[in-house]
Order: structure tokens, then C-alpha cells, then sequence
């Protein structure tokens, strides 16, 4: 979720995903009002040695959707951050043996973009049989047609 949105489709990625900041916010507040964990995992863009919070930093301090994203959605303390290195949170990270201690019975996968980390994830999840819920309204992708063919194959081929 924390990046410059300097790609190509980026600034559509950037509008999409201001719009569901709110369902994001809502949706981690219910999770830090439960007591549940919060595992923030987000591309490192290929700079190996940079820390989260550089990048969150980076991020807040570039003007328009980066920063509000950046601002509103920075790991608190008691959070999960961790950088990962491709699509999936599962690949190259920690993240496995993260949810192995936390004794997790499932994940929530939500976050930008829907066609590409969030599936990946969300596949990488179910290839490893643990339950995962996307949800629609806290996930933004560079097109709306996008998002929709990538929650559709969620449905249909995976049965999230």
C-alpha cells in the first residue's frame, strides 16, 4: 500500500486507492480494536537495503496519494511490517512462519492492487490451505474491470 504510484497506470492505481482508504482504515481499526494481528507486507521496489519505515517516510513525504495513504495507513506499534520482494506476501518473506507463532486460522488479504499482490497473495494462501477472506470494498486496482475479473476468479476458482 505505501509506494510513489510512479509506474505505468499509477495515477489511476492512486485514485482507486484513496477511495477505499476509508474501508482499509475501518477495516484495521476492527482488527487493532479486537486484538487481532496486523501484518503490514509491501513491496520493496527492488531496494534491498531500505527499511519499511524508509519507505513509509519516503511516502509520506511525497505530496498526493502517497502521503494521505502513507499517513493514514502507517504500522502502529504492536504491527507486522515486513518488506517483500515480489507479488505474494508469502514469497521470500517471513510470513509463514509469522502466522505459524501467531497460531493464525486464516487471513484477511485486502490492499492494492486486487489483480496483482492481493491475488497473488490470496493464492499463495489457499495453495497453502489457510483460509483467507478478501474484501471487496478494501482493495483498489489500476481499473475497475480489473478489480472485478480479479475478485471474479477469487470466487470462482478459489472460493474465497
Amino acid at each position: 500500500m505505501f509506494t510513489h504510484f510512479d509506474f505505468e497506470g499509477g495515477e489511476q492505481l492512486a485514485r482507486h486507492a484513496l477511495r477505499v482508504l476509508p474501508a482499509l482504515k475501518r477495516l484495521r481499526a476492527g482488527f487493532d480494536a479486537h486484538g487481532l494481528p496486523v501484518i503490514h507486507a509491501n513491496d520493496n521496489f527492488l531496494h534491498w537495503s531500505r527499511s519499511f519505515e524508509s519507505l513509509v517516510a519516503t511516502c509520506t513525504a511525497t505530496p498526493g496519494a502517497s502521503s494521505e495513504i502513507a499517513r493514514a495507513l502507517a504500522p502502529r506499534p504492536g504491527h507486522c511490517p515486513m518488506l517483500k520482494p515480489r507479488h505474494s506476501a508469502f514469497l521470500g518473506t517471513p510470513l509463514p512462519l509469522m502466522l505459524d507463532d501467531l497460531q493464525a486460522d486464516g487471513v484477511v488479504v485486502a490492499g492494492f492492487a486486487a489483480d496483482s499482490c492481493v491475488l497473488a497473495t490470496a493464492m499463495d494462501a489457499k495453495m497453502r490451505g489457510l483460509p483467507f477472506r478478501v474484501p471487496h470494498d478494501a482493495t483498489a486496482a489500476i481499473t475497475q474491470a480489473r478489480k472485478a475479473a480479479a475478485l471474479r476468479l477469487l470466487r470462482s476458482s478459489l472460493l474465497a
